[in-house]
């Protein structure tokens, strides 16, 4: 079975219904630990922390990696040593498919560094 990391995002403008509880709790268990659902399970977020600011910068830069390739783009906040990643789909108002394929691509990245 092809791996959420593999997969490619699917444009979405709207009119698709939100992933409903129970499928977002099902992706979850396919993403890395440190994955939360969030904001009423319309959202998943993540806390990574680094060792230096350069590191930080190095991470958000492989974020805006993925985003720019998948056409899907996090809402993140970072610091001297931290970057929050929270995904949703704003069009629709909760999560898709594309902020678990988006959340696999960035947990590859980080086991990969």
């Amino acid at each position: 079975m092809e791996s959420l990391a593999d997969r490619k995002c699917a444009p979405c403008e709207g009119g698709v219904e939100p992933l409903d509880s129970k499928q977002a709790a099902s992706m979850l268990e396919a993403l890395d630990e440190g994955w939360t659902l969030v904001d009423e399970g319309r959202a998943i977020e993540k806390y990574f922390k680094f060792p230096a600011f350069s590191r930080t910068m190095n991470f958000v830069n492989m974020v805006a990696f993925v985003a720019t390739n998948e056409g899907h783009h996090p809402d993140a906040t970072f610091s001297y040593v931290y970057c929050r990643v929270r995904y949703l789909t704003h069009a629709i108002g909760g999560l898709s498919d594309n902020d678990f394929i988006c959340a696999a691509k960035i947990d590859r990245i980080v086991r990969e560094a």
